[in-house]
């Protein structure tokens, strides 16, 4: 049983936020089979405007508009790069600089469909990124996107060898299990086989501002989701 009231963050007449699930389509696909966030709301308020959208496999913080005045007002913002968008994710490995910034321009694979690649003709692309913690095998990252390409962060960080922890498109795709971690780990007797502490794209939409309709700045975030705050839990553990 869904139940998007769950999901909201902040709501006013002009927009909704949401903490999206990973898994969930942002808006339908082209096939239209899946249930996607868009779906859920136009059920709930009738009218929804797109304003953003995040990749299915990323959680995290997603605007809609409820009108087509506040649709035109946001969507201008995210278009003239007036927002600030703030993500917080796991990575492989552990980045020899422990902030900088990725200027390296994205374009579409010229062969693999849906998969973008660094390009020097693609379009402009800009990532900060800053080290938060480092374990090692993984490290915790927090991502200002400039820019608001397709995949982004998962494209930048591949190709700075340091990609996003369970990426199929652009990792390995493997998934997070404790035992990798622990040392001393033994499976409940309940358990055929292990579950994955975390299965899917390690990636986060923590924070967002933006400017209401009433000129006054608003600033939205969305707590990190229970599987990467246990991966953390137990990384921290080992590094202990």
């Amino acid at each position: 049983m869904i139940r998007i009231q769950d999901w909201i963050i902040a709501e006013n007449d002009d927009f909704v936020a949401l903490n999206k699930p990973s898994g969930l389509l942002s808006i339908p696909d082209r096939e239209g089979k899946e249930v996607s966030l868009k779906v859920l709301l136009k059920e709930k308020y009738g009218k929804i405007f797109t304003v953003h959208r995040l990749d299915k496999d990323t959680s995290g913080l997603i605007i809609f508009a409820k009108n087509e005045t506040a649709h035109k007002f946001l969507s201008q913002q995210f278009e003239n790069r007036k927002t600030l968008k703030i993500y917080q994710g796991l990575v492989l490995g552990s980045p020899i600089q422990k902030e900088g910034s990725i200027d390296a321009p994205i374009a579409e694979h010229p062969a693999q469909n849906g998969t973008m690649i660094v390009h020097r003709k693609g379009k402009e692309a800009l990532t900060d990124y800053t080290v938060l913690a480092d374990f090692g095998i993984y490290s915790f990252l927090q991502f200002r996107i400039h820019t608001g390409r397709t995949h982004q962060i998962r494209v930048h960080m591949k190709d700075t060898g340091h990609p996003i922890i369970c990426d199929p498109l652009y990792g390995d795709g493997k998934p997070v299990l404790v035992s990798s971690l622990k040392t001393k780990f033994k499976l409940s007797k309940n358990e055929e086989e292990e579950r994955p502490i975390m299965g899917r794209l390690a990636l986060h939409a923590y924070q967002l501002s933006i400017e209401g309709t009433d000129g006054k700045p608003i600033h939205l975030e969305a707590p990190l989701p229970k599987d990467i705050r246990a991966t953390l839990q137990q990384l921290e553990k080992r590094k202990k």
